[in-house]
């Protein structure tokens, strides 16, 4: 373990990251989206968000070099977390040696989004600092399965506005319609590139999703045809369903059974109530 962390045991300031990752032997890895917290108020923040108290259960994606883990375990929470790097896998299993309540995984987060929590744990949260690549494919998974009752995500700014989209803007998409059916979304919170090392080139946004008591889930096939949708979002959903292929026949029933949807409606501009009927007439 570098001797650092032998010394210091809370937040790492810039250049401590610098040293440890230094001592390592690692440089950050881009298309891991690796850009690491050091900025303390804004992991206090993500804990706020996620309402995490000794006890929770709590998901984390991407610890990195342990920052959001080590605060987490510190409040007394049972961590599992996914690492994709060797490297810094190896390393949070020296850093946090002996601590009983984190369950570590060298994995894709995309292929355990969960990271191998237990089918039999349905009361948890979620903390995590979201590379880019994977913020879509990872949430998609998550909001297939079971359902955390907090989520406190870490997205570049793109991203963010995506999943927090309303009905209506260039934005919106199947995430959009997903996740505002399972959790109350409120404004996501600015986050400057100063907070971490090495600095983004854009800035993040830190959205808190929280569980809806009524929490809807779409059916695989109906996700399925609303991506194939949205890919043709230039078009009017009339023409859209009658050259939709395989999913013409549902596109088609869906129209006959929704007269008053406007036929020259882009996806963008259809409301979710529509998209649920939608996946009633999947499920049938």
């Amino acid at each position: 373990m570098p001797p650092i962390l032998m010394e210091y045991n809370g937040q790492l300031s810039p250049s401590q990251t610098t040293e440890i990752l230094r001592q390592l032997g690692h440089n950050p890895v881009r298309k891991f989206g690796q850009n690491f917290l050091v900025d303390a108020n804004i992991v206090r923040k993500s804990l706020e968000l996620a309402d995490v108290s000794a006890g929770d259960v709590v998901v984390e994606v991407g610890p990195g070099l342990g920052t959001l883990t080590g605060a987490l375990l510190e409040r007394g929470a049972k961590v599992f977390a996914v690492e994709l790097d060797r490297r810094l896998f190896e390393f949070l299993g020296q850093r946090f040696a002996g601590n009983t309540n984190l369950n570590l995984i060298n994995a894709d987060a995309v292929d355990f989004p969960l990271a191998a929590l237990p089918e039999d744990v349905a009361d948890f949260k979620i903390v995590a600092n979201l590379p880019y690549a994977i913020s879509t494919p990872w949430l998609e998974k998550v909001l297939a399965g079971r359902l955390p009752q907090r989520m406190s995500l870490m997205l570049q700014k793109e991203a963010a506005l995506r999943f927090a989209a309303r009905n209506g803007t260039g934005e919106f998409s199947p995430i959009s319609v997903f996740l505002s059916e399972a959790y109350d979304i409120p404004a996501p919170h600015r986050v400057s590139a100063s907070c971490f090392h090495p600095r983004p080139a854009v800035d993040s946004m830190l959205l808190a999703l929280s569980k809806k008591p009524d929490a809807y889930v779409f059916a695989p096939r109906t996700r399925e045809i609303m991506r194939a949708v949205f890919s043709k979002r230039r078009k009017q959903i009339a023409s859209i369903a009658k050259s939709a292929g395989d999913f013409a026949p549902t596109l088609l029933e869906w129209l006959d059974a929704t007269p008053e949807l406007p036929r020259d409606r882009r996806p963008e501009a259809i409301e979710n109530k529509y998209w649920k009927l939608l996946d009633g007439i999947v499920r049938k």
